[in-house]
């Protein structure tokens, strides 16, 4: 099963503020739509919480520390690795981390591809993604997306897909 990390950044790895996203890249939201449709989503608690509700077409897991959390059709776990394992256990081929930063954090380390939208701006972000080594890490796709009435901020696409040894 190929672990994938998806996310959107900024020059300065801003992620998001007050739990939210900071900017509105319709085109974006369009890729996510299309890459995670009918998989396995790992997010925070935060993150689903900010979310609201279970995305469509995708089987979530939501990973909390809190033994009694709830989340109304999806599914609760206490760890990234059990969240992983959940969907490797139902046949999963792809599994895409979603966020927040602390899941980020957890899975830098264990993931296989990142799906990285750098955001062409600098916002005022209280949630950043963790810094990872570069060179571990190959180019296998790229594109650029201008900016316009859908799209707040220009910003380009890659796929990041990891050298093993």
């Amino acid at each position: 099963m190929i672990v994938s990390i998806i996310a959107a950044m900024d020059r300065k790895r801003g992620i998001g503020v007050d739990n939210k996203l900071p900017w509105r890249l319709s085109a974006d939201l369009k890729k996510f739509r299309e890459l995670t449709m009918g998989h396995h989503i790992v997010v925070g608690r935060k993150t689903f919480e900010s979310i609201g509700k279970p995305l469509p077409g995708r089987r979530m897991i939501v990973v909390t520390r809190d033994v009694n959390y709830k989340a109304d059709g999806c599914d609760v776990v206490h760890s990234v690795e059990e969240a992983i394992e959940l969907a490797r256990g139902r046949g999963e081929s792809e599994v895409f981390i979603c966020g927040g930063a602390e899941i980020y954090a957890q899975t830098i380390g264990v993931a296989d591809r990142i799906y990285l939208t750098l955001v062409d701006g600098e916002v005022a972000a209280d949630t950043f993604f963790p810094e990872f080594d570069r060179r571990e890490w190959s180019e296998r796709e790229s594109f650029y997306q201008s900016a316009n009435e859908k799209n707040q901020y220009p910003f380009t696409f890659r796929l990041l897909v990891r050298e093993r040894q």
